[in-house]
């Protein structure tokens, strides 16, 4: 029943397409002010596997530099992005404005950019298609884009001729004296042939030869002539001129490759209503450049400078995509990251850590999961009012997810008292937001069940020194407990307390109690102790965190982890990592990544 109401309210969310695209991008505008908060989920081609996704090992920067690969890897051909307000009286309806923006890179202004190649991952594209998503609107029809960067570059390519107010000028000097007076006879006369029309039988040839000497050309049907300008300061002497002097005519600036202008395009037009009707063509045309240039950047843009809290689940996945999509290259390390997200969206709310703060649901895997939990164990009444909007006739995943985020948030919002704008009632404590703002939980363990009670994990989170931590691999076909059981033999080490957990099918995360335990097994691993002959026979071979880090720092992704962490070694053996001493992780069936401490630029 519930996952028919998600549908239902799924297919209420406005389709975006590019041939829609300005419209829904208003509308979008609009909704975002009467709103407190931004649901955003999207769809990608696919999503990294084994070790490549985030575990529990992992440190903050190393999630980072999984993450980074992921979204420079994989395609979004999908973002739900649905502004929202929960009633402040009752707190049990939500408002929600749900758009589906439909996404294509293609090279639309013909420089070489964002076409690119991305990798797709089979199950992920027939899960899609299982889901409805529509493939052919989503090629020939998706909202193409540019990052800031690469509109950068495109703009050095595209010369675009462009309006332009004149600015305040300067005391006058003689030669800009001869300058002006040199142009604004040549306008004069030029304009003249124009304004004041021949009317002898023979107006064709007279027109035509008119055009020929006075050098006239025309822009659409109407008759222009451009004045060739050596600096900015000529520039703005000529719309002086036409400014001050001529009621009749427009100017446009006409750059060169390098974005420097080299010549102003002066248009005559025929009456006040004509003049007003190419000044509309010309800043239609300027948006529509503007759109091909940004595309759907043009929403993220929206986002940020609206400054409201943006709520997802798997926040680093999303955000590095965001990152290298809409705005850049992403940075080599997690605090370059921060440092240039912050600039972008200041509060980010990941759905998983507000779950989280509620004892049960720290093992919840999923969404779906919470949403279930807190049906059955929470009197949270929520309903989702979405206001009627035109072109609302296709269903997604990302649509019923970011729906499904809205509604969750809503509810924990309710049961943690969190509100926009924090203001006790009642002497009732409340919380704002940013209290929960960039600490993100990456989906290591994300299973579709809808099961809540995981028996077998631990409802805590404790953190862990990465000397605590040695990888272990050298094995094949065998269990973690036959694995720890088997290493009980092998070593006096592991007779300590341990923990063991399988990371994919070449290698296994050891997590000691001691730092001393696992330095200990190290230094007789490197001396080729003999107390270590039964493990050398088996074929076995371990390595601290730093040879880790160094194989997540080498991009070692193509490999399974014990290839990885083998070539990582390797190197490491004949090169001494530096600037890296001990961190932490957070040990547990989630990772935890506490970003505040990122934040201090």
């Amino acid at each position: 029943m519930a996952a028919t109401r998600a549908a239902a309210a799924a297919a209420s969310a406005k389709q975006v397409t590019r041939k829609n695209f300005p419209e829904a991008l208003r509308e979008l505008a609009a909704h975002m002010k009467e709103c407190d908060y931004v649901a955003v989920a999207a769809l990608k081609t696919g999503a990294p596997t084994g070790w490549r996704r985030a575990l529990p090992v992992d440190t903050a920067e190393t999630a980072y530099l999984k993450a980074k690969f992921a979204a420079e890897s994989f395609q979004p051909l999908h973002i739900a992005v649905c502004p929202f307000r929960v009633d402040a009286t009752s707190r049990s309806t939500v408002v929600a404005y749900p758009y589906n923006f439909h996404l294509f890179p293609r090279d639309e202004l013909h420089v070489g950019m964002p076409s690119y190649s991305f990798s797709c991952q089979s199950s992920y594209l027939s899960s899609m298609a299982r889901d409805g998503f529509d493939f052919n609107m989503c090629i020939y029809d998706g909202i193409s884009y540019l990052s800031r960067v690469q509109e950068s570059l495109a703009r050095q390519k595209i010369v675009i001729p462009h309006l332009r107010q004149p600015s305040p000028s300067p005391s006058t000097s003689v030669a800009d004296s001869v300058f002006t007076t040199r142009i604004k006879s040549r306008i004069q006369h030029w304009r003249k042939g124009y304004a004041e029309p021949s009317k002898t039988a023979d107006d064709s040839l007279v027109n035509s030869l008119r055009k020929l000497i006075l050098g006239g050309e025309s822009y659409g049907s109407r008759p222009s002539m451009s004045v060739d300008v050596c600096s900015d300061r000529q520039v703005q002497l000529v719309l002086e001129i036409i400014g001050h002097t001529f009621d009749d005519l427009v100017p446009l600036v006409v750059p060169d490759k390098s974005g420097v202008a080299r010549a102003v395009r002066v248009i005559f037009t025929s009456s006040a209503e004509d003049k007003n009707l190419l000044l509309m063509d010309i800043r239609k045309l300027e948006d529509e450049h503007s759109f091909k240039f940004r595309g759907f950047r043009e929403v993220v843009d929206l986002l940020s400078s609206s400054q409201k809290p943006i709520i997802s689940y798997n926040c680093l996945s999303d955000l590095t995509m965001i990152h290298t999509k809409f705005i850049g290259p992403l940075p080599p390390n997690m605090h370059e990251f921060m440092c240039s997200l912050r600039m972008v969206f200041s509060s980010v709310v990941d759905i998983g850590h507000l779950w989280r703060e509620i004892g049960p649901l720290r093992k919840a895997k999923n969404i779906q999961a919470a949403l279930s939990y807190l049906q059955r164990q929470y009197f949270v009444p929520m309903e989702i009012e979405i206001p009627q909007q035109d072109g609302t006739n296709c269903v997604t995943k990302g649509g019923e997810n970011v729906l499904r985020i809205t509604k969750l948030f809503a509810k924990l919002s309710k049961l943690l008292n969190i509100r926009p704008k924090c203001q006790s009632q009642s002497g009732e404590q409340c919380y704002s937001v940013e209290d929960y703002c960039n600490i993100f939980y990456p989906a290591c363990m994300a299973e579709e069940s809808d099961d809540v009670d995981c028996t077998n994990e631990s409802d805590t989170t404790r953190t862990v020194s990465t000397d605590c931590v040695l990888f272990l691999w050298g094995f094949s076909g065998i269990s973690a407990k036959e694995l720890r059981s088997r290493l009980t033999r092998l070593h006096h080490v592991f007779s300590e307390d341990f923990e063991l957990r399988l990371l994919d099918k070449t290698c296994s995360a050891l997590i000691f109690r001691s730092s001393d335990a696992a330095a200990g097994l190290l230094r007789d691993i490197s001396s080729e102790s003999p107390s270590l002959n039964d493990f050398f026979s088996e074929g076995l071979k371990a390595a601290g965190f730093d040879v880790y880090r160094k194989a997540c720092r080498s991009g070692l992704w193509d490999s399974d982890l014990a290839e990885a962490l083998e070539s990582a070694s390797s190197e490491s053996a004949t090169s001494t990592l530096s600037g890296h001493g001990s961190s932490e992780i957070y040990w547990n069936s989630s990772l935890k990544l506490d970003l505040k401490e990122y934040l201090e630029c």
